[in-house]
């Protein structure tokens, strides 16, 4: 690592790098027409270069050719700059990503107005035996919404999953980002729906977008219909009440 570090600290012996990387397998009358010095001070760089195997010189015939070697740049990289710039190399290639990533829009979205207290909503949202109280099609829902990776599944009255909800991402009584997992109908197509909370001075502003489901998946939007209904009735009058889809009556 020593001789790596020598070689490269010399202008002359950067010089003949740089010219073997354009231009590989040069003779030493080559290089030497490139360099400010004597053929003597060109073969001695060469050969502290060769020495720390930056360069591998070939005898063909009557001449020897230079060759760049980069495996031992590739390991001062590795042992030395590679450590300390990873982390903010990863943390811009995270931010290019985020950048250039386009923008879309939500397949479906609806909010509605609730009268009700920003915790009131949260809970009602967010806790699985309160969701069981007002969703339409599921008497019983497993599970919470608290953190990144927790799973709520809503299971059909007559038992089946229906449905299960991964969270992505979530800012607590602000957004709630989930992977929406549907297990009805044959399509198990994923699909993501994001909940965003907005306080208003008359109570709480609920909007949910729904992105990427698949158009064989029917029903999104009056299923969405009738979860807002019975979210909105459950928290204004404090009873629990399902709007169930008509052919379940």
């Amino acid at each position: 690592m020593d001789s790596i570090f020598k070689a490269l600290n010399d202008p002359a012996r950067r010089a003949l790098l740089d010219s073997l990387r354009k231009k590989d397998g040069q003779t030493l009358t080559e290089l030497e027409d490139q360099l400010d010095m004597t053929r003597f001070g060109v073969m001695k760089h060469l050969r502290v270069l060769e020495d720390a195997h930056l360069v591998v010189p070939k005898k063909v015939g009557r001449f020897k050719h230079h060759y760049l070697n980069a495996l031992p740049l590739q390991e001062v990289i590795d042992r030395w700059i590679d450590p300390f710039l990873k982390p903010q190399a990863q943390a811009l290639t995270a931010l290019k990503t985020a950048l250039e990533k386009p923008v879309t829009k939500p397949d479906f979205m609806m909010s509605t107005f609730i009268n009700c207290t920003h915790d009131a909503l949260w809970d009602a949202l967010t806790r699985g035996e309160l969701i069981s109280q007002y969703h339409f099609a599921c008497s019983r829902v497993t599970g919470d919404y608290a953190k990144p990776g927790d799973v709520v599944d809503f299971h059909f009255d007559h038992g089946g999953l229906m449905l299960s909800n991964k969270v992505i991402a979530i800012e607590p009584k602000t957004r709630i980002e989930m992977a929406f997992e549907p297990h009805w109908g044959g399509d198990e197509t994923a699909s993501r729906c994001v909940y965003l909370l907005e306080p208003t001075a008359s109570g709480m502003k609920l909007t949910v977008e729904h992105y990427d489901f698949s158009a064989a998946q029917t029903g999104i939007g009056e299923g969405w219909a009738r979860y807002l209904s019975g979210l909105k009735t459950y928290l204004e009058t404090g009873t629990a009440h399902r709007f169930f889809p008509e052919m379940a009556q």
